[in-house]
């Protein structure tokens, strides 16, 4: 263990890092979002969108009415704080405690306001994985148990707050999401209905992909960018593919780009690396490589026999 006078040495050196550094700076009475909060109340938020199957009181034991407006009067209270937290944290000095406080309550009713219509697309979402997956016994199973509709459903959620300009929360969400399912998607992407990701670990979705109704992608799928080299200077540029209505796309492609644009229809074989437009109604594979079989040799055998 080092001296008394050592560790005073290393104490200063760090205390003046945070005077230096303004990322290092919070203004008094600020905090940063939550992160146990913020993966709290998607927990709650998946219960109200499932109810049953997420919750230790069964919804037949108690009224779905009292369920419903007890869980969302919970959360309210919660997400609203940790907007609030965000929308400070983010200005800075530039927003009030009242100001910031009254746009968290308004933000926080719009998002709430927007649930019924979040379920019934999460619906359809359940329909495209049973649809889609003869390996799929129920729909039950796949709320309950698929990876991808779970990515889905955070999505989803955090997508709309990602609408309304909420800063830090839907990044939390969908990272939470991602670590627990090995799927990233990013909240800002645009995903239409009856959606579908199949196994999804490794899959990719960047900021500003566009996705049509009715389609399904397999694991490994990259929708990314062509390059990020410029940094800042590519934000609010579309810089990820556009996928029109009724897609498949294959195990471990990529598709690149902000001028990509895959037609309605196509279907993407798997490993493909896709850098323009496909046409609708094509179909996009790799050539299959030469394969080398060699037999193993038996024991007694030498290179010189």
């Amino acid at each position: 263990m080092f001296s008394d006078k050592e560790l005073h040495r290393i104490v200063e050196q760090i205390n003046n890092n945070y005077k230096n550094e303004e990322l290092f700076y919070i203004p008094e009475g600020h905090t940063m979002p939550n992160r146990n909060t913020i993966i709290h109340i998607t927990l709650g938020l998946r219960q109200i969108m499932f109810p049953g199957y997420f919750d230790e009181e069964h919804l037949c034991c108690s009224l779905p009415s009292y369920f419903i407006g007890h869980t969302i009067s919970k959360l309210y209270n919660s997400l609203s704080g940790q907007i609030q937290a965000a929308l400070m944290q983010n200005c800075k000095k530039c927003v009030s405690d009242e100001e910031a406080s009254k746009k968290a309550n308004e933000i926080c009713s719009a998002f709430f306001r927007s649930l019924p219509d979040l379920q019934k697309m999460l619906m359809k979402d359940v329909q495209a994985a049973f649809d889609g997956d003869p390996a799929a016994h129920s729909k039950e199973e796949i709320i309950f148990c698929y990876p991808g509709l779970f990515a889905i459903f955070v999505y989803r959620m955090a997508h709309e707050l990602y609408r309304m300009k909420v800063p830090f929360i839907p990044r939390i969400m969908t990272e939470y999401a991602h670590s627990h399912s090995g799927i990233d998607i990013n909240p800002g992407a645009t995903i239409g209905e009856y959606f579908f990701i199949d196994h999804g670990t490794g899959v990719v979705i960047g900021e500003t992909t566009i996705i049509g109704n009715n389609v399904k992608i397999y694991q490994g799928v990259t929708l990314g960018a062509l390059s990020t080299r410029s940094g800042q200077l590519l934000r609010d540029v579309k810089r990820h593919p556009t996928i029109e209505d009724d897609v498949t796309i294959y195990s471990s492609a990529s598709i690149l780009g902000g001028e990509t644009v895959i037609g309605k229809g196509v279907v993407i074989g798997g490993n493909a690396f896709i850098t323009s437009s496909v046409p609708a109604g094509s179909r996009v594979s790799v050539r299959n490589p030469e394969l080398t079989i060699t037999e193993k040799k038996k024991k007694n055998e030498t290179l010189f026999d």
